[in-house]
Parts: structure tokens; C-alpha cells; sequence
């Protein structure tokens, strides 16, 4: 095992990569619950969404650690699914599987992009300063996410964004979340992020927050897997449907710009937290990690589960100790045994996973020291990234404002000479982007 991963040599150890792969997995526990959910909304099957959402975040998490040997989990990305459940059906005439159509082209099309080396070019193309932003507005975005899950600020009509209710069952079981993680990380506890999840499972039992399971084995359906190849009452198949819809190619388009970027910030913000963040801030192993994340968006709408992509709740386990692939492989293993006891598995609450976001959050903050505040062209669109990424809800969003904003300032300053050819690529795309989102 450790001549494979190499965990030791990287200071880790067989039981901490084991702990790394469990906080990942509560961190993210979340899915199987609400990722079925919005999916019926679209007409998969209660037990066709449970089953797809848990093998094809397992199989892929597995992947991703087997293949690039680091710390990263994949599963159905929030936001694409709501897209899938909401929107996608309605343009395809109420058909699901062309909605996993869409996202089977779109995988595919960002396979072929990591294959020709377009997507680790492009990163290589980001200026430092704004490699470091990215980073930090993802402190700010993770930490926002737990903050939300658990209760403590809410959205409002008036101010974008409040306080939540104090006297709310979730904001106590998240602000003890908080509580707990922080005493027992500031008391060095080995697993203190993984601590902090189980001690607000419990305390949101007698809360109501944490509902008891009503059975323990729930069974597979597999009745999802080959939608885009499935056809529909008339004959048709869902992949035919997509490859004939100017109007469904262009929403492939606008999700292959968001899978794009957004896995870059993470596999940045995990890579911080996992130790394999070069100085220039360039991500160790990035090629694999972003083919077996392209390939995993395929296998999401192959199988039936929305687009999967690399979580950013993963840097919870790099920073419960994480560092090689084993982690990812636990987490993995840990995804599928949840496809057959799905109902146990769901009493981990978003509430409770709120304090290992926010410690997560607050350990990212570190590279904002490394952002020449003082230099416009280096400052200013850092800033716009920093802001932009937890004000939009969006990590593609907030690093479009940045790239836009980097080559506007280059203009204006006299400085275009510094604008590699790779970010006029991703500039223009990302001004497409704007105006088909």
C-alpha cells in the first residue's frame, strides 16, 4: 500500500490517510441525500438517483486516487444538478436522459480539451497573483458554505445576505460545529475536523436536526446507467436530441466553461491544504487529476447522476491530514458501501459539516500575503477573483471577473505584453460565457 501511494513519504500514515478519507466523505455525505432529490424533480427514479449519485461519486473518487495519487474526491457538483433537474428536462421536452445527454457531450468535449492540453495550458497561463486569489476567495467561498449549511447567515431580500436565526435548531448545531472544531484543533487533536462532524451529528439529535434513519438497507437500481443512450417514448434517444439542439449544444458550452475553472480553484484550494501547491502556484500532478475529473462529468451523465466533478469540501480531509490517493480511495470505498445503507448515511446533516468548512476556509487565507496589493494590474483583479468568487456563488464566475479585469487594467497600464496568449483564450471564452450564461 505505501509503495503505491507514498503516504509516508509525504508524512502521512496508513490510519491518518484512513481518518483524511472519512472527514472527506462526511464533508460531502450531504450528496446522497440532496442530489436524489432534485434529480426526481427531473423524473430519475427515487432509487435509480440514490444508486447513481453513491457509485458514481465512488468510482470516480477511486479513480481519482488510484490515477493521480492525491487527495481529491468527485461527486455530483451542486448547481449543474439543479440545472439538470430544473432547466435541462424543459428544453429537451420534458426528457431526462437528454438532460444526462447534455452532460455526456459536455465531459467529453472537456476530455478531449485535458487530452490536448489546452485546460493545463491555460492554467499555466495564470499569473501568479491570480493563481493565489483563487485560493483565497475559495477560503472565503468554503467558509460561506458552511456558514449557510449551518444556519448562521441566511440569504435576505434587503441586504443579499444576514444573520441567521439564533434561536434556529440548525444555527445551534452549526455554531457548535464551530465550537468543537476549533477547541479541538487549537488542541492539536489528531482528526479534529472529523471530531467536530460527529459531535454535532450528535447534538443535533435531541435538536431535530439530525433525523434518525427509518430503515438501514436501501437496494440498487440501476435503471439510470446509459441515459444519453436510452430513448424516449417515441424512439428517440437522448443523445440524438442534444446533437440536433443548437439551444442544448449551447448549454454544453456554458457547462464545460464552469466544469472547466471550477476544478481548477479547487484542485488549487485542495493542493494548498494537501501540500502539492508549488510556490508559483501550480498544482503537482494536475494533468491526471483534470483527466479524471473530465472523464468523471461523462461518467456522471453516462450513469445518471448530473455532472461529477472534484468537490471542494475535499480540502477538509487534506486538512485533517491527507496527502496521497489513498485518501480518495477511502473516501471512495466509502460512497459505494453508502449506496446499500443510504438511509444511515444521510443523517449527516449539512449543519454539521459546517465547522470543518469554515477551519478549512480560514487555513486558506494564508496566500493573500502573497498578493502585491500595490500593484494595480497584480492587486486589482486578484481582488476582483477574492470577491467575486463568494459574492456570485460561483468559483468559474469569480475567476472570469479576474481574468477580464487582468487583461482591462494590462490595457490601460501598457502592460498587454504581459498577457500570455493562453489568457486571451480564456478571457474571450469567459466573455462568451457571460453572455450565453
Amino acid at each position: 500500500m505505501e509503495k503505491f501511494f507514498s503516504y509516508e513519504e509525504r508524512g502521512s500514515s496508513f490510519a491518518r490517510e484512513c481518518r483524511a478519507g472519512l472527514t472527506t466523505f462526511l464533508a460531502m455525505a450531504y450528496i446522497i441525500a440532496v442530489n436524489p432529490g432534485l434529480l426526481m424533480l427531473a423524473g430519475v427514479p427515487a432509487n435509480a438517483a440514490v444508486t447513481a449519485t453513491c457509485l458514481g461519486a465512488g468510482i470516480m473518487t477511486i479513480a481519482m486516487g488510484v490515477f493521480s495519487n492525491r487527495p481529491l474526491a468527485c461527486a455530483s457538483g451542486m448547481g449543474i444538478n439543479a440545472l439538470v433537474a430544473l432547466v435541462l428536462p424543459a428544453l429537451a421536452g420534458g426528457d431526462w436522459h437528454a438532460a444526462m445527454a447534455v452532460i455526456f457531450v459536455e465531459g467529453i468535449a472537456i476530455l478531449i480539451l485535458v487530452v490536448c492540453g489546452l485546460r493545463e495550458a491555460i492554467m499555466d497561463a495564470i499569473p501568479i497573483s491570480l493563481r493565489h486569489a483563487i485560493s483565497v476567495g475559495l477560503g472565503i467561498f468554503i467558509a460561506m458554505i458552511g456558514l449557510k449549511d449551518g444556519g448562521i447567515i441566511t440569504a435576505n431580500a434587503d441586504t443579499m445576505v444576514a444573520l441567521g436565526d439564533v434561536f434556529s435548531p440548525s444555527f445551534t448545531v452549526g455554531l457548535i460545529s464551530i465550537v468543537a472544531t476549533v477547541v479541538f484543533y487549537a488542541m492539536d487533536v489528531k482528526g479534529s475536523l472529523l471530531l467536530g462532524i460527529i459531535v454535532a451529528v450528535i447534538a443535533g439529535i435531541p435538536l431535530g436536526v439530525t433525523t434518525l434513519p427509518e430503515g438501514i438497507v436501501s437496494g440498487l437500481d440501476l435503471s439510470s446507467f446509459g441515459a444519453p443512450f436510452q430513448a424516449d417514448e417515441n424512439g428517440v434517444m437522448g443523445i440524438t436530441k442534444v446533437l440536433t439542439s443548437p439551444t442544448l449544444l449551447v448549454f454544453a458550452f456554458s457547462l464545460m466553461m464552469s466544469d472547466f475553472f471550477d476544478t481548477m480553484g479547487t484542485a488549487m484550494a485542495v493542493a494548498k491544504q494537501g501540500e502539492f501547491l508549488n510556490d508559483d502556484g501550480t498544482v503537482e500532478d494536475i494533468r491526471q487529476i483534470l483527466i479524471v475529473d473530465s472523464a468523471a462529468a461523462a461518467v456522471g451523465g453516462l450513469v445518471g447522476a448530473s455532472s461529477i466533478t472534484t468537490f471542494v469540501e475535499s480540502a477538509s480531509g487534506a486538512a485533517d491530514g491527507g496527502r496521497s490517493g489513498l485518501t480518495s480511495v477511502v473516501t471512495g470505498l466509502l460512497f459505494i458501501i453508502a449506496a446499500f445503507f443510504a438511509p444511515i448515511i444521510s443523517i449527516v446533516n449539512s449543519a454539521a459539516t459546517c465547522g470543518a468548512l469554515v477551519i478549512v476556509g480560514f487555513l486558506m487565507m494564508g496566500d493573500v500575503v502573497d498578493i502585491d496589493w500595490t500593484d494595480l494590474l497584480e492587486g486589482f483583479p486578484a481582488f476582483m477573483i477574492v470577491a467575486g468568487i463568494p459574492l456570485t456563488y460561483s468559483i468559474s464566475s469569480g475567476i472570469g471577473f479576474g481574468f477580464i479585469s487582468y487583461v482591462v487594467v494590462a490595457a490601460v497600464t501598457g502592460q498587454l505584453k504581459k498577457v500570455k496568449p493562453l489568457m486571451w483564450v480564456a478571457t474571450l471564452a469567459f466573455v462568451v460565457y457571460f453572455l450565453i450564461a
